[in-house]
């Protein structure tokens, strides 16, 4: 179905999904490095103290263990023989051995860090409370906005606490709604989900991809959506894919990976081995897996990845071709239609689909949104960062035309045919969202469509119907399911249904936007969420959150544990929209990539430096989170500005740069960090990986105390986005260098690992699981600011 959103491949394809994270008790679970049992779960929340302002940064905080005394952590080998060599420089390696996640030895180091971080978490005085309050606060329904395929509507939908959101199905909108799919009685603990769905055209069969223990590998099955008969048809071994139906309802377009070997015993998901020779498939329902039609392959180029589009008029597949997470594709087309045995044919032959080559460079991005026969209308960013939309004719593929031109200012992060002619667009304007509707032949605007400052997380729209879905949140607007209808000459936008949150009331809060200038005078946007009225006397707890990388905009969205946090911890919430993010563009993404991505972490640290300056907080009570891409920016800070920060919470973070891009999908991150292999990239990432600048402050600064804020490393035994193996290998780095090689260390801030069961990078995790980890790390977070719980 066609559409476009700017970000849609940017976690779904490799780095981004924790974003990367927003959203139970669950039995112990067989964690691959060992049975361990652990909690782990979600994303923001707060906390709240009442210490005068001091200017001692990062002095001594509550790192000790149960009994009161300084911690005792667990010793790990160090390896001395493991030495590379980088373009003539020797690098150690000391805990290779940690990449081995099936290893006796990394079994029993999981372990014992799981007793350790579960000694320091039983002192954290607020960590019930916060479980609790968490879990109060989150007991309330949530909807997705509904979608509409053939005579009937689709939504998704969570009453409170169930692990995952169930599927329904209904024949009109005030019609009754019926569970179709619910993932909940998939699995005891929750931690099968839904990866992506799609419904066929005429409504009578419902494709799905299933995930176990949020793994990125994805199981389809097929369900008849009448009598809701779960068919045979099961596909294996897909990932980074989505399901496109052919009109006829035969079958559909999937991308899957080739099996692993027939001997390999493999727990999906744990495994680090490199993913590559991507193949894109077609299959027919009622027939197995080994009859599906290969329909594109490349040998020759092993790390490109597919994704087929069928047109909304049936005739076309697209072929979308991507080799990173660089905003660049090919493009092909497909006319199945004229295909003289239609696919059917190819069942027998060995021959790939006779795909044009529309776009065969990659040196821009091109996502179609409509088609008129042969005429289609792209969004690109070809000659413009910050995206147009243009149009061509097959038959002319060298012409091209604009349709609407590149804004000045605002980023162009989707655009939907709508309404027969129309198209609803959708702008980012200084991290805050504008919808407009406009001409699909002209680009000429029609109307501006009145929604808050906030972001637009959903919407549901064709271009047969008049009428739209749109999904708005911000801080402080749990969220609203708009419906648009565009039939009459204005648009009438109505409220479809709103998100309630009881015991939440807005206006105890206030929601600022600030620009503070980093390092080279960039200016950079901060939100700042916090209680109305507090003074500005550096007293109070503040989590600073950031990302900053592979296009990805961090906007506003609502979050249950941060209101918590500043209602009853009496904390300022901040999320800083540094570079190499897509709040600009992609000229704002790329001064944040490559070389230049020190420039991430100058912005992140200038945001902390205003927290303080400003009055909102001091170093000793300030905290900074981060995920995936964001661990890797909170990694970098701590070594970096150690003393600016009184705690660190870094989650499945990129902390190896010299050898990410041999696990996994690590080989596509390259468009934005570069890769050790070419020298000059080399000396760009040795500058700043995690692992690699761990350094005792008190040996740089011997003239003042100083050490690491205290820091938590999260990560998961199923996250196959970024492996465990990077938080291990730091949190062996980090306490053998600061704390077991050093006598009477002055490093008494606890450096700790929480290390999730039955999880992966973030998608896809159970309500508990999620409630469970923000009690965990933000009581922890509480303990090391001295927070204390307001009532």
């Amino acid at each position: 179905m066609f559409s476009c959103s700017r970000n849609t491949h940017a976690i779904f394809y490799p780095l981004a999904a924790h974003r990367l994270f927003p959203p139970y008790k669950y039995k112990s679970s067989s964690f691959r490095f060992k049975h361990v049992k652990s909690s782990f779960s979600s994303y923001f929340s707060f906390y709240s103290s009442s210490h005068s302002r001091s200017s001692s940064s990062n002095p001594r905080m509550g790192s000790v263990g149960a009994s009161g005394e300084s911690l005792k952590y667990p010793l790990a080998r160090r390896d001395e023989s493991v030495v590379d060599d980088y373009h003539g420089v020797l690098i150690s390696d000391p805990y290779r051995w940690l990449e081995d996640p099936d290893a006796q030895e990394v079994k029993e180091f999981v372990e014992k860090q799981v007793k350790l971080t579960d000694s320091v978490l039983q002192t954290c005085d607020t960590r019930e409370k916060l479980r609790e309050t968490i879990t109060k606060l989150f007991d309330h329904p949530r909807f997705d906005a509904p979608f509409r395929r053939g005579d009937k509507y689709f939504y998704f939908h969570n009453t409170g606490l169930q692990a995952q959101k169930v599927l329904y199905v209904q024949d009109s909108l005030d019609g009754k709604a019926e569970v179709l799919l619910d993932p909940n009685g998939l699995s005891e603990d929750g931690t099968v989900s839904l990866n992506t769905c799609a419904v066929s055209e005429d409504a009578k069969y419902l494709a799905y991809g299933l995930s176990s223990s949020g793994s990125d590998w994805v199981t389809i099955k097929v369900m008849r959506v009448e009598d809701k008969r779960v068919e045979t048809d099961t596909l294996s071994w897909v990932k980074f894919s989505g399901i496109s139906w052919t009109h006829d309802s035969k079958g559909f377009f999937y991308c899957r990976y080739p099996a692993p070997k027939e001997d390999e015993k493999l727990d999906a998901g744990t495994e680090t081995n490199s993913n590559l020779n991507q193949e894109l498939y077609y299959h027919f329902l009622g027939t197995d897996q080994s009859q599906d039609i290969l329909c594109w392959k490349d040998p020759d180029n092993p790390k490109h990845m597919f994704g087929a589009d069928v047109t909304d008029d049936g005739k076309y597949v697209l072929l979308y071709i991507s080799e990173s997470c660089e905003e660049v594709n090919k493009v092909y087309h497909c006319d199945i239609t004229s295909l003289p045995e239609g696919l059917e044919g190819f069942r027998e032959r060995k021959d790939l689909l006779p795909f044009i080559k529309l776009i065969d460079n990659f040196d821009a991005r091109y996502h179609a949104i409509a088609n008129d026969d042969t005429l289609f209308t792209f969004m690109t960013n070809k000659d413009a960062p910050k995206y147009k939309l243009v149009q061509v004719d097959l038959k002319e593929p060298s012409t091209w035309n604009v349709v609407l031109e590149e804004a000045e200012k605002d980023v162009l992060e989707s655009a939907y045919a709508v309404n027969g002619n129309q198209i609803l667009v959708c702008y980012l304007s200084d991290v805050k969202y504008v919808l407009q509707i406009r001409d699909l032949k002209t680009g000429s605007l029609l109307h501006d469509l009145p929604i808050d400052i906030g972001s637009v997380f959903d919407i549901s729209a064709r271009r047969r119907d008049s009428t739209v879905f749109i999904g708005f949140t911000s801080f402080l607007t749990p969220g609203i399911i708009y419906h648009c209808n565009l039939e009459a000459g204005v648009p009438d936008m109505k409220i479809f249904r709103e998100i309630v949150v009881p015991g939440f009331d807005r206006t105890e809060f206030c929601v600022d936007q600030v620009f503070v200038p980093s390092k080279d005078g960039t200016k950079i946007p901060m939100f700042i969420v916090a209680r109305k009225n507090i003074p500005m006397d550096g007293s109070h707890p503040c989590l600073l959150y950031g990302y900053g990388g592979f296009n990805i905009s961090i906007t506003p969205s609502f979050s249950v544990s941060r209101i918590v946090l500043s209602r009853h911890l009496g904390a300022v919430f901040c999320i800083a929209n540094i570079r190499g993010g897509g709040e600009y563009g992609q000229e704002w993404h790329k001064s944040g990539s490559l070389a230049k991505k020190q420039n991430c972490f100058d912005d992140f640290i200038s945001a902390a430096e205003y927290l303080v300056s400003a009055g909102y907080t001091q170093p000793r009570k300030l905290c900074i989170e981060g995920g995936s891409n964001g661990g890797l920016l909170v990694g970098a800070c701590i070594n970096q500005r150690p003393n600016l920060f009184g705690c660190a919470l870094a989650h499945v973070g990129v902390m190896d740069m010299l050898r990410f891009h041999k696990f996994t999908i690590g080989h596509a991150w390259t468009s934005d960090y570069g890769c050790s292999e070419k020298e000059e990239e080399f000396h760009w990432l040795i500058k700043y990986s995690p692992l690699h600048n761990v350094r005792r402050p008190w040996e740089q600064s011997p003239d003042q105390p100083s050490q690491y804020p205290a820091t938590m490393i999260l990560t998961a035994d199923h996250d196959d986005r970024v492996v465990p193996l990077h938080s291990l290998k730091l949190l062996a780095t980090m306490q053998y260098i600061l704390c077991t090689s050093v006598e009477k260390s002055p490093q008494t801030n606890p450096i700790i690992g929480r290390i999730e069961c039955k999880a992966g990078h973030g998608a896809g995790r159970p309500t508990q699981k999620m409630i469970d980890e923000a009690a965990d790390r933000y009581s922890f977070m509480a303990k090391m600011l001295e927070a204390s719980w307001i009532e």
